[in-house]
């Protein structure tokens, strides 16, 4: 029996491949495989060498744009070190343009898969063992004395018989620290130019039962963070409710699901089941808006309600149950600067709790990239493939909107300053995208894109760009930055970003008057009951300035526990009773 290895690079170590188990779960048990995954961080000769080591006869790779370049790599040394191994490639990146990967992998690959994998690879794997007659099978290419030889795929496989790709025991153990990939069906409705998932016609499912057991399975042996990678989960919004319910009778603690979902198709009745009956923080949503361009969409077929799409958004926001990712993409045909301003702005008006700022890449077998010239796109030509500009759009603009991009993901994504964003976009900024803009220029022009950031270092490079302007409020605005610091400190900061404005004496003599009447913090600090060690070793006392331009206390109480920050408010001109 010839050694088969099914591997990967992913684009981190928390990923994991769900291509290579569906393959693995197929061929067995008339075939064995072992699987083998790195990150696309890890050196080439690493992954080269433990390759090397488990003595393939047959590699097979699970190609993606992210990691296409670095695998290339690592199959050139192996062609180097295991001249006679036969290397497969298969996975989305390699299946839409086959001619020109059989040009440019000529002698470092033998087979291309294209398209869904298993069947196929199955019969190859037969063949290899067998008459090596390459022509029985179906869906591969290959280089036959130099001329290309591609083999279309014959029928799907019926999904519903499919074994399960979750029941391996090496798995095991790392189900709790890695994301879980599911799947519960496959193919799209919807004809979305810029998508692979385009060109796939009609959605097909898995069996239900099956999957419930796949998922029972996996919660009981720890996995924490399941995301089904379903191009549309509630396309069918009976399916969709059923295993809404499902999830949420039979979750564990501590689970998380994510879903892509059609956000305009949604219907109230559904968000409002979700509102009602799904503990928070049980789902999250993904939701790509894209553009609310509606000349742009009509160019990349892209259907899509937005006064629906808002309808459901601001539903499961109001609902808190559910965090949502909003996606964008910037570059999309008739997308100009100013117009894709209006696109952020529109979406940011949601206040997502992630909003995702992406670049157009000209995938290849997309409609988009295929009609490239009628944009007058320019591209890279490796992956990732993004766009430096179209006949709308300059490279200088793609500049303007990348540096939004570092700055939305420190400051609002990642839900550090809140209340100072919250007050900036709404209060300071013309738009909340003229904020990140400027903010995002600032950056690269100080050179902290090239550079480590800590928290606190955070407060100071947003205090140093709004100073410079010299048209802020800035004692308002360094009091919200405060509030938003000490919410979000894990015990007491030993040296805040900062200067203190009291004095060792005030500061003693206010915490000498909250031990004698503490309600001046108000009841809830008066039930903790603190003593004078306490109240000095678990709290921070600071002056803010509120919104209104009256000064206050703010005292910060970190619970010794778990670190948890409670913050007490009281006026400056407090009366000791």
């Amino acid at each position: 029996m010839k050694k088969v290895v099914l591997s990967t690079l992913n684009a981190k170590y928390i990923h994991t491949n769900l291509a290579i188990r569906c393959l693995k779960s197929y061929i067995e048990p008339e075939f064995e495989a072992e699987m083998a995954e790195y990150t696309i961080k890890d050196p080439i000769l690493n992954i080269a060498t433990d390759l090397f080591s488990k003595k393939p006869d047959i590699i097979g790779f699970s190609c993606y744009i992210w990691n296409i370049e670095e695998t290339i790599k690592v199959i050139q040394v192996l062609r180097k070190i295991l001249p006679d191994v036969k290397i497969v490639l298969g996975g989305p990146e390699v299946t839409y343009d086959v001619p020109y990967w059989l040009e440019r992998l000529k002698g470092e690959v033998d087979f291309i898969v294209i398209g869904e994998g298993e069947e196929t690879f199955k019969q190859l794997l037969e063949q290899a063992h067998g008459e090596e007659d390459w022509s029985k099978v179906h869906g591969i290419a290959y280089l036959d004395n130099e001329k290309p030889v591609i083999k279309p795929q014959q029928n799907k496989i019926d999904l519903r018989e499919v074994p399960s790709p979750f029941r391996f025991e090496d798995d095991l153990p790392y189900l709790s620290k890695r994301v879980t990939y599911i799947e519960t069906s496959r193919g799209c409705p919807f004809r979305c130019q810029f998508c692979l998932s385009s060109i796939e016609v009609g959605v097909r499912y898995f069996d239900r039962e099956k999957v419930k057991e796949d998922i029972r399975f996996l919660m009981n042996n720890g996995a924490k963070t399941i995301k089904f990678v379903d191009r549309t989960f509630n396309i069918s919004r009976s399916y969709a409710m059923e295993m809404f319910q499902f999830l949420i009778d039979e979750h564990l603690p501590g689970t998380v699901f994510q879903f892509e979902i059609t956000a305009d198709i949604m219907r109230p009745e559904v968000i409002e089941f979700l509102n009602k009956e799904a503990p928070a923080g049980l789902f999250r949503f993904e939701i790509g808006v894209q553009s609310t361009n509606d000349e742009t969409n009509d160019l990349v077929m892209r259907k899509q309600n937005y006064k629906k799409l808002t309808r459901t958004v601001t539903m499961v926001k109001d609902g808190g149950k559910i965090d949502q990712h909003l996606d964008l993409i910037a570059g999309l045909p008739e997308e100009d600067y100013h117009s894709f301003r209006k696109t952020f702005n529109d979406v940011f008006e949601l206040r997502p709790e992630e909003l995702q700022l992406g670049f157009l890449k000209m995938l290849r077998g997309t409609g988009l990239r295929i009609r490239a010239n009628d944009h007058q796109y320019t591209y890279m030509d490796h992956s990732p493939y993004e766009i430096l500009g179209n006949n709308v759009l300059s490279f200088d603009d793609i500049v303007r909107i990348k540096q939004v991009e570092d700055v939305l993901e420190k400051y609002w994504n990642d839900h550090r300053m809140d209340r100072t964003v919250e007050h900036l976009v709404t209060n300071c900024f013309e738009t909340p995208f003229d904020f990140f803009q400027q903010f995002g220029s600032y950056w690269e022009e100080r050179g902290w894109s090239r550079i480590g950031h800590q928290l606190e270092d955070l407060f100071k490079r947003l205090n140093e760009f709004l100073s410079s302007q010299d048209r802020h409020e800035m004692n308002v605005i360094e009091g919200l930055m405060k509030l938003d610091y000490l919410s979000n400190q894990r015990y007491k900061p030993r040296k805040p970003w900062w200067g203190h404005e009291m004095t060792k004496e005030e500061r003693s003599g206010i915490y000498q008057d909250l031990l004698y009447s503490p309600q001046i913090a108000g009841n809830e600090f008066t039930e903790l009951n603190l003593s004078e060690k306490e109240i000095y070793k678990h709290t921070l006392l600071e002056t803010i300035v509120s919104k209104d331009g009256s000064h206050e206390y703010v005292l910060a109480y970190f619970e010794p526990s778990n670190g948890q920050s409670t913050l007490f408010f009281f006026d400056k001109e407090y009366a000791v009773n």
